[in-house]
């Protein structure tokens, strides 16, 4: 009878045992889901008793740190690999609309990890988790929802020196090379007058991308790697930079040396 199968292996050759990738797995999301829970009470009461501009900062900070501390975590367990030291050449960059492409789960918690003054721009349904909300809240994240409304919004916060994390694709990728893109960051650049800075989210793995289980197992290690790319200026036809966005990001994620390995059932 042939021996089964104990190993799984990664992009580079090396292999994980299934054993320790099915733990890596579970101390992963563990770990984050724990970080959620410890952080939730804290950021409801400072919700309520310190003033906005404040508690945004010390919301965005906290977040910052927490995703920094959990992809170190996942580092330290060998489930993942990240090279996100591009992104530290923001910090100082003043306002922006910092608009990624979006291959997985994972894309926003890398980006927040490294930038601690981000207005992020969730979906409604994720401001509304029981683990999420708080925290978002607190840190002066944006509804998506209704659109009117999310767009003033993200030009107040780029009126005050935020930058602003927006997704062009509006989901996780489900189209190679990329979705479609949405006019939301050229419109709100648009009226804030500041540019779009590209953001190139690199991945050998489809794990978490649109329609991955949350506990299905994946070879490891993962590596991440996110590089910045071109910064376009506003203009006032936001159709014309759409385009031109959705054209760059698309070339320059079809040209990636890093690609997701396929699988059956990965939902693409």
């Amino acid at each position: 009878m042939a021996e089964s199968r104990t190993d799984t292996p990664s992009a580079d050759g090396t292999s994980m045992s299934r054993g320790r990738a099915f733990a890596c797995l579970y101390l992963g999301l563990g770990f984050l889901g724990l970080e959620c829970l410890v952080w939730l009470p804290f950021a409801a009461l400072l919700h309520l008793v310190l003033p906005q501009r404040l508690g945004h900062r010390v919301g965005r900070r906290v977040i910052c740190f927490g995703f920094d501390l959990y992809l170190r975590w996942l580092t330290l367990l060998g489930a993942c690999r990240f090279d996100l030291s591009a992104l530290d050449r923001l910090r100082d960059a003043g306002p922006l609309v910092i608009a990624p492409n979006h291959p997985c789960l994972l894309d926003a918690v890398m980006v927040l990890s490294r930038l601690p003054q981000v207005a992020c721009i969730m979906k409604a349904e994720l401001m509304n988790n029981p683990l999420l909300g708080g925290g978002a809240r607190l840190a002066g994240y944006i509804r998506n929802e209704p659109t009117l409304a999310m767009v003033i919004a993200a030009v107040g916060e780029l009126d005050r020196g935020s930058q602003l994390l927006l997704f062009p694709e509006g989901t996780r990728t489900v189209c190679d090379p990329i979705n479609p893109c949405l006019p939301s960051a050229a419109i709100i650049a648009g009226r804030a007058r500041v540019p779009v800075q590209v953001v190139l989210i690199e991945t050998d793995s489809a794990y978490l991308s649109k329609g991955w289980p949350l506990f299905r197992q994946p070879a490891m290690p993962i590596t991440y790697r996110v590089r910045l790319g071109r910064r376009f200026a506003p203009i006032d036809d936001h159709e014309a930079m759409t385009r031109q966005i959705e054209d760059y990001l698309a070339d320059e994620v079809r040209a990636s040396d890093l690609q997701p390995t396929r699988t059956p059932g990965d939902g693409r």
